[in-house]
């Protein structure tokens, strides 16, 4: 048996991108998850807070009016009826009385009809507000955990990302990529274009291709942008009057930088001042800092 330990072997560029692909696609049906729960959950607050708004007036209103029978049944309980009858009688002619008893009567009678009416519209109201509150509840728990979760699996995504620009700067990315493409994930369509991009290191320039086995610069980028499904023109200067400008510090990855002043070429910027391009036949699709040439303008297509 041999002595001493196996080298650990660092992982490749190839291994990290394969990880930090696998976290992604974790990581984003649950950011969209995180969203859509959000918004239901700010909706669900303001219908539950519509509601309260109805119920208060309501509920005062049933308070009103059962403090007003309340009154009439304590002073009923100190003079009794017998007494109440005693001094209707005293008022005069029987017509009289009849004609009170009859008032007293109707007055009862709408008092219990509203307070009915007050109590059972409350009652509605509140028998719809409790499945909102209840939802409400619910949803606020799925935020608590899905943001958890996007903790998490962000944590781990910046993590692999650390060790990717410690690889790229052990030279693992080569001549082509000396940096890490993209340098970040934007996330949504963008992650999808600049990803796409990314894998095309490496393949030839050829003029007026757009794939999938060869590029030129405007050919790369239309190609990119498609498989979000947004199209493009095979030429750069048209492709920049189709999209609006963006300043440098608004810059995003899978942006459009322009190169001089006939706008004859185009990259995509992958971030950390990186851009992606298919520069001439004599060299394949790579990256190079943003300033290599002369710059013309930015355009987002978003």
């Amino acid at each position: 048996m041999l002595g001493g330990t196996a080298a650990h072997a660092e992982p490749s560029v190839a291994d990290v991108e394969k990880q930090i692909d696998e976290a992604w696609h974790d990581l984003e049906p649950t950011i969209e998850k995180h969203n859509s729960t959000r918004q239901e959950l700010d909706k669900k607050k303001k219908q539950a807070e519509a509601l309260s708004v109805k119920i208060a007036p309501l509920r005062t209103q049933v308070d009103a009016v059962m403090g007003r029978v309340g009154a009439i049944a304590a002073e009923e309980y100190k003079t009794g009826p017998a007494s109440e009858l005693g001094s209707i009688l005293m008022t005069g002619s029987p017509t009289t009385l009849t004609n009170q008893l009859e008032i007293l009567d109707h007055f009862a009678r709408v008092q219990s009809r509203d307070i009915a009416e007050v109590v059972a519209l409350k009652d509605q109201l509140e028998a719809e507000k409790a499945p909102l509150d209840a939802l409400v509840i619910d949803l606020t728990k799925q935020e608590a955990e899905l943001a958890a979760k996007t903790k998490e699996i962000n944590t781990k995504v910046d993590d692999l990302q650390k060790l990717r620009i410690q690889v790229y700067g052990n030279g693992g990315g080569g001549a082509l990529a000396p940096a890490p493409c993209p340098y970040e994930y934007p996330g949504g369509k963008r992650s999808t274009v600049v990803k796409f991009a990314c894998a095309q290191i490496g393949k030839p320039y050829v003029w007026a291709a757009a794939g999938p086995d060869a590029f030129d610069c405007s050919g790369l980028m239309l190609a990119a942008w498609n498989k979000v499904g947004i199209s493009y023109p095979h030429n750069a200067a048209a492709q920049r009057g189709m999209m609006k400008s963006v300043s440098r510090a608004d810059l995003q990855a899978g942006d459009f930088v322009f190169y001089h002043s006939d706008l004859s070429h185009v990259g995509m910027y992958v971030g950390n001042g990186w851009v992606v391009h298919a520069p001439n036949p004599a060299e394949p699709v790579r990256m190079m800092k943003i300033d290599a040439m002369q710059i013309h303008s930015f355009g987002s297509p978003l």
